[in-house]
């Protein structure tokens, strides 16, 4: 099938992250459809949506995510929209060679050590990052795709509260908007994220009226509190 080389389909436009891409100005031409158009759950209505636009990429953002507990009440549809969900959009980007970029979370690592690489084995600790890492499952099976796992938040950071005891990379999303564009011809896996702090001193630079809590008090000692991810590949390609 002929694609567009200068077209993207971004599926879950309508969230936080797909709101930063919709204010993108670049050479290419960004569809972002809802769901009547496109049901990430129904094959006919992704294969549709897709043979009428052409794209050459889509950036699967579609799914369930906060708060986290949600994927413990509701299991069925943490699985349907983010594991068959995401099946659906692979085996149809595959039928029509679509390059796929799957944005997946630095919680499918174990959390333990941090400065976790690509190729780090991989642990999720909640329902949330089992339901991306079965998400990552099928889009690892078609070479042609691309998995970014992020470590991102909102602008500014809607909590009073922030983390002091808990290590990651938080970026924004308008921050990740900005290079989007420079990962997407690149396969395999890509950490995305900022540079390797608590949450606390990522949010103090920002709001300096943040206040300190533990979160070993809150989600007790054997919660892993550090998901830090090695962000070297990001940097040399985003340094090109």
């Amino acid at each position: 099938m002929f694609l567009y080389k200068n077209r993207i389909v971004i599926t879950g436009g309508s969230g936080r992250f797909g709101k930063e891409l919709s204010k993108l100005k670049s050479r290419y031409k960004l569809f972002f459809p809802k769901k009547n158009e496109l049901n990430i759950l129904k094959i006919r209505s992704i294969t549709k949506f897709l043979k009428s636009k052409k794209p050459k990429y889509l950036i699967h953002l579609a799914g369930l995510s906060r708060p986290m507990n949600l994927h413990e009440k509701f299991l069925k549809k943490s699985i349907d929209l983010n594991i068959i969900g995401t099946a659906n959009i692979t085996k149809v980007c595959s039928n029509l060679g679509i390059k796929l970029i799957y944005f997946s979370t630095s919680y499918v690592y174990p959390g333990t050590k941090g400065n976790y690489k690509e190729n780090s084995p991989l642990l999720p600790k909640n329902n949330y990052s089992w339901s991306k890492l079965g998400g990552e499952s099928s889009v690892q099976m078609y070479r042609n795709s691309l998995i970014l796992r992020v470590c991102m938040t909102e602008k500014p950071f809607v909590h009073n509260k922030a983390f002091g005891d808990f290590i990651t990379n938080f970026i924004f999303h308008g921050d990740i908007a900005k290079f989007l564009l420079k990962l997407i011809n690149h396969k395999g896996v890509i950490n995305v994220g900022g540079k390797i702090q608590s949450v606390y001193d990522f949010v103090k630079k920002y709001n300096s009226k943040i206040k300190k809590i533990s979160a070993k008090k809150i989600l007790g000692h054997k919660y892993p509190l550090n998901p830090s991810m090695n962000i070297n590949k990001l940097k040399k390609i985003i340094k090109r």
